[in-house]
C-alpha cells in the first residue's frame, strides 16, 4: 500500500445506505466485542475501540444502534498517526454519538480486501450494517467535525439514534425536533418516504428558509428514487444510452448515493451542456437537488455550480 497525498478530506454523505462494498463475508465471522481503546485522563473511552477482523461483525451489528466510523490504519504510516490524533479528539467531543473503531490493516488484511483499500489511512462509516466509503488520506479536525455532523443527520434520517455506552448523555442532550421534522423522521423510520417528503414540503411551505427541511426533502427523494433500484441495471443502461435523460439521472443518483459525487456532478453538467429544451432543464433541476443532498457548503458543490453556469451560459 502507498500513503496518499494529504488533504483528501471527507466525502459528503447522502441519506441512502447503499454502500459500494460487500461485507457479507465479514459478517459470517463469529462476533467478538471490540476492545476499549483511547483514554482521557487515564479512563477508557468506550466509544473509541481497537477492532480487528474477528470483532468486525460486532461493529456491523452495533451500527444498527449507533453510527460507527472505521478508521483503517497502519503502524508504519506517519499520516495515519496524525489522523488518529484528530479522530480521537473529535470522537471525545461527540462523547458517544458515534463509535470510532480503529483497525490495523496489516493485522487484519481481510478488512482491507473487503473495502478494496488502496492506501492508508482511510475511513468508512457503517450505518445499519451498510458501509459508506468516506475518505483516504489526512483530514483536519474541522473537516472531521463537519463530516460527523453530516453523518449524524443521515443516521437520524435512518433511525440510528443511539449512543455508545459511557457517552455523556446529559451534556450532549439534543433539543426536540420541530413537529413536522419529527413527523418526517417517524415516517422515515416506518419506511414511508412519501409521507416524510410530504412533511418536509409542508415545513418548507411554512418556512421557506428552513435549510434542514430542504436538505431532508432532497435526501428523502433520493431514497425514494433508489428504493427498489437495481444498481447494475442502472449502470448498464447509462453506459448503453448516454443520450437518454432518465438513464443519466438514475446513474447520477446512484453515484451520489455511493459517494462518487464528482462523477455524478460531471455527468449531469455534460448532459446539460449538450442538451436543449425540457431535457436540459430536467438535468439542471436534478443537479441542483443533488447539491442539496451533498450539502451546499461542500467545495465540490461550489465547483460544480461554476461548471453548470458555464454549461448554461
Amino acid at each position: 500500500m502507498t500513503t496518499p497525498t494529504p488533504g483528501q478530506g471527507p466525502a459528503p454523505l447522502s441519506a441512502s445506505l447503499r454502500g459500494a462494498v460487500d461485507l457479507s463475508a465479514l459478517k459470517q465471522s463469529r462476533p467478538q466485542a471490540p476492545a476499549a481503546g483511547g483514554t482521557e485522563g487515564g479512563a477508557p473511552a468506550s466509544y473509541i475501540v481497537e477492532a480487528n477482523q474477528e470483532s468486525f461483525p460486532a461493529l456491523i451489528q452495533l451500527s444498527g444502534q449507533v453510527p460507527v466510523i472505521v478508521e483503517l490504519t497502519a503502524g508504519w504510516s506517519d499520516i495515519a498517526s496524525q489522523l488518529a490524533s484528530a479522530m480521537e479528539t473529535v470522537a471525545r467531543e461527540f462523547a458517544g454519538r458515534f463509535v470510532l473503531a480503529r483497525i490495523d490493516v496489516d493485522a487484519s488484511p481481510g478488512i482491507a480486501q473487503a473495502f478494496q483499500l488502496q492506501s492508508v489511512p482511510a475511513a468508512v462509516a457503517l450505518l445499519k450494517g451498510q458501509p459508506i466509503p468516506l475518505f483516504q488520506g489526512l483530514a483536519t479536525e474541522d473537516e472531521l467535525r463537519s463530516f460527523v455532523n453530516e453523518l449524524l443527520k443521515v443516521a437520524q434520517a435512518n433511525g440510528v439514534t443511539g449512543r455508545a455506552p459511557g457517552g455523556d448523555q446529559e451534556a450532549a442532550e439534543e433539543p426536540p425536533l420541530p413537529p413536522l421534522h419529527q413527523e418526517a423522521f417517524d415516517a422515515i423510520e416506518a419506511g414511508d418516504y412519501a409521507a416524510a417528503a410530504a412533511a418536509y414540503r409542508k415545513a418548507l411551505a411554512e418556512q421557506p428558509g428552513d435549510t434542514d427541511a430542504k436538505t431532508g426533502l432532497a435526501q428523502v427523494e433520493l431514497m425514494q428514487r433508489l428504493e427498489s433500484a437495481d444498481p447494475q441495471a442502472i449502470r448498464t443502461a447509462a453506459a448503453e444510452r448516454p443520450e437518454d435523460l432518465a438513464a443519466q439521472l438514475a446513474v447520477a443518483d446512484l453515484d451520489v448515493s455511493g459517494g462518487h459525487v464528482e462523477d455524478a456532478f460531471a455527468r449531469l453538467v455534460r448532459f446539460v451542456s449538450r442538451s436543449t429544451g425540457d431535457e436540459r432543464e430536467a438535468a439542471r433541476a436534478r443537479l441542483v437537488e443533488l447539491f442539496d443532498v451533498v450539502g451546499v457548503s461542500d467545495p465540490r458543490v461550489a465547483k460544480a455550480r461554476q461548471a453548470l453556469a458555464r454549461a448554461l451560459f
